[in-house]
């Protein structure tokens, strides 16, 4: 689809539901994410939020996990600056940020909500849950974050 409104309207510009709209589903924000302390490299893993349901790449309880989950941020147009650099390089939000455009897999651009599934972006059914890992695991879950 040529001209949606990711096109015509800034992000700081779009309400609420074309805000929503802009998520793929692909489950990359869900997942545990490790910072190196020396260069502040963001590593991703494949272990993914107590909340996310791997099988629909979504949040089991989306509208109360930042109280049920420490650290889970709420992404906004005012905070993206300073997440982006967290958010995988395909996340449409990152995109729209750094001047892209949406891939042709995302689902605003396919009309298929299963588009990013099929592309192989989302982590649906490549995750393991964090309460299966121990925290001094963590390191050993590290993936590329195209995983």
């Amino acid at each position: 689809m040529s001209g949606g409104f990711w096109e015509t309207t800034d992000l700081a510009d779009m309400d609420r539901e074309q805000w929503e709209a802009l998520c793929d589903g692909c489950g990359k924000c869900c997942v545990l994410k490790l910072e190196d302390a020396d260069d502040g490299t963001v590593h991703y893993t494949d272990i993914a939020c107590r909340l996310f349901d791997d099988a629909t790449c979504r949040c089991g309880n989306y509208a109360l996990r930042q109280h049920l989950v420490k650290g889970c941020i709420t992404l906004t147009p005012e905070n993206l600056p300073r997440v982006a650099e967290w958010l995988p390089r395909s996340c449409a939000y990152r995109r729209l940020h750094e001047g892209r455009r949406l891939a042709t897999w995302h689902p605003l651009v396919s009309g298929d909500p299963d588009s990013v599934h099929g592309a192989g972006i989302s982590v649906r059914g490549r995750t393991v849950p964090e309460y299966d890992v121990p925290e001094d695991e963590h390191e050993d879950h590290v993936v590329d974050e195209d995983f």
